[in-house]
C-alpha cells in the first residue's frame, strides 16, 4: 500500500454508485436515454456518404432510494436508431437547400472547461468494480488515488466482499487487476482498496467540496449498471442535503451532508467521482432518491448525491494508515421536534438524551432542549444535526444555537470523538 499524499491542485484557487448487489435495498423514501441524429444530405446526384461518428464512452453514478447497494445489470436490449433524412422536393420548386455540414478535425483539442474535456482527463483516473461474496454479488465504481493502485470507493459497494469475497479492478486501458480492502468506513460510506500487482495508474485530483456552489456545473463518471466509463453532467443543485443510508452494528445513523446533483446517476455508480469543470473530485457518488416501490429497480430522476470530499479526506488518511476511524460527536440522543397542537414548536433537533461526560453534557445541555444551529448551519431535524457534526472532525470547536423554555441560547463546546467510549 502506498503512503504517497493524495494528489491536490497546486493552485489553492482551484478545486480540483453502487454496486448492485442481489438484496434488497436499504429504505428510506422510494432512473437512459439514446439519441438520434438526422443529417440532411444536399440534393446532388453524388451525395457524400456521411462521416462516422467517434467513439462513445459510457459511464455514470450510484444508486439508494435513498437507495445504497444493490446489484448492476443490465437487462433488456438498448437500441440506437439512425434514422435516415429524405430528400425533400416543394410544388414548383426545382432544388431545395442543404443545411452546410462543418467537419471537425480529429485532433482538434476539446474546449476548456467542456464536458469532453472533463471526461478525457478524468476517465483514465475511474475504475469499474466488480464485487462478490456469499451474501452475493454486484459492480460500482472507484476513483484513483495513487499510481500503485490505491482506491477510494463506497463501503456498500465492497461490504459484500469482507468475508472472503473477490473484487475485481477494471482501468481505463481495458487491463484487470484483484484487490484487497484496505478499510471501510460505514458511517461516511467510504472505502479504500488496494489493487494488487499495478503501477503507472493516473491518480485523481482532489478539490475542495467547500468551495462548491450551487447552480455551478458538474460531471459525474461511473459504472451504471455495469455500463463502465459512462459520463454525465448537471449541476449542483443543493448542498449539505441530509441524506440518511442506514447504520453501523452499533446502531449509529449512517448520515452525511451530502452534495445534491441532477447529473444522472444509477446503480453501480456508487463509488465514482462527481467533478468540477476543472475534473477536480468534489464529491463521491453514492445514493439516489427514487420512485421505486419495490417491486423494480431504481433509475435517475435527477435526485443524486455526492458525499462532500472534504469531509471524508481525514477518514481517508485513517484508513490508509491502518487506523480505526473517528467521527466527531456533540454526545446526545436526538428526535425531530415533537408537534404541539398540530404545529411544530420550531425547527431543530430535540436532544432526549445527554451524555453526562459528554461534550454537551459538560456544556449544560439538557434533556428537552431543541438545537436549531450549529456555527451558522441551520439544524433542520435529527439527520440534520447528525450531518452536520459529522463534517467536523473531533476536537474542532463549535458554537450551538438551541431553544429551551422558548429563549434562545448559544454554548461554545469542544467536539467529542467516538473513539472515547465516556463520550
Amino acid at each position: 500500500m502506498s503512503d504517497t499524499p493524495l494528489p491536490t491542485p497546486q493552485d489553492p484557487q482551484q478545486r480540483p454508485p453502487f454496486r448492485d448487489q442481489g438484496g434488497a435495498l436499504p429504505p428510506p423514501p422510494s432512473w437512459s436515454p439514446f439519441e438520434s441524429r438526422t443529417q440532411a444530405l444536399p440534393a446532388q446526384p453524388a451525395p457524400v456518404p456521411p462521416r462516422r461518428g467517434r467513439k462513445g464512452f459510457a459511464a455514470a453514478v450510484v444508486a439508494a432510494a435513498l437507495l445504497v447497494g444493490g446489484g448492476a445489470g443490465l437487462g433488456g436490449a438498448a437500441a440506437y436508431d439512425a434514422l435516415d433524412g429524405d430528400e425533400a422536393s416543394t410544388p414548383g420548386s426545382s432544388t431545395v437547400a442543404a443545411s452546410p455540414v462543418v467537419a471537425r478535425s480529429d485532433d482538434q483539442p476539446a474546449a476548456d472547461g467542456s464536458v469532453e474535456q472533463v471526461a478525457a482527463a478524468v476517465l483514465p483516473s475511474v475504475v469499474k468494480l466488480d464485487v462478490g461474496g456469499q451474501q452475493g454479488s454486484g459492480s460500482g465504481s472507484g476513483i484513483v488515488l495513487s499510481s500503485d493502485g490505491l482506491i477510494l470507493t463506497n463501503n456498500h459497494v465492497v461490504e459484500v466482499a469482507g468475508d472472503g469475497g473477490s473484487i475485481t479492478v477494471s482501468f481505463a486501458d481495458g487491463s484487470h487487476a484483484a484487490a484487497e480492502i484496505v478499510g471501510t468506513d460505514p458511517l461516511t460510506d467510504t472505502a479504500v482498496i488496494q489493487a494488487q500487482d499495478v503501477d503507472g495508474l493516473t491518480p485523481a485530483t482532489i478539490g475542495e467540496s467547500d468551495a462548491v456552489d450551487v447552480g455551478e456545473e458538474v460531471v459525474a463518471i461511473g459504472s451504471p449498471f455495469g455500463l463502465d466509463a459512462t459520463v454525465t453532467s448537471g449541476i449542483v443543485s443543493a448542498l449539505n442535503r441530509p441524506v440518511d443510508v442506514g447504520s453501523d452494528s452499533q446502531g449509529n445513523a449512517a448520515v452525511y451532508p451530502a452534495i445534491q446533483t441532477d447529473a444522472a446517476i444509477n446503480p453501480g455508480n456508487s463509488g465514482g467521482p462527481l467533478v468540477d469543470l476543472e475534473g477536480h473530485v468534489i464529491g463521491i457518488n453514492s445514493s439516489i432518491q427514487s420512485t421505486s416501490n419495490g417491486s423494480g429497480e431504481a433509475g435517475s430522476i435527477g435526485l443524486g448525491f455526492a458525499i462532500p470530499i472534504d469531509e471524508v479526506l481525514p477518514v481517508v488518511e485513517q484508513m490508509k494508515a491502518g487506523e480505526t476511524p473517528t467521527h466527531a460527536r456533540i454526545g446526545v440522543s436526538v428526535r425531530d421536534v415533537a408537534a404541539t397542537g398540530g404545529a411544530l414548536v420550531v425547527d431543530g433537533a430535540q436532544i432526549s438524551d445527554v451524555g453526562s461526560e459528554s461534550a454537551a453534557g459538560q456544556a449544560g445541555l439538557q434533556d428537552g432542549d431543541v438545537i436549531t444551529k450549529v456555527d451558522d448551519q441551520l439544524i433542520t431535524g435529527s439527520d440534520s444535526l447528525v450531518a452536520t457534526v459529522r463534517s467536523y472532525r473531533p476536537g474542532d470547536e463549535v458554537t450551538i444555537t438551541y431553544e429551551r423554555d422558548g429563549r434562545e441560547q448559544t454554548v461554545d463546546l469542544t467536539l467529542d470523538s467516538d473513539a472515547d467510549p465516556t463520550s
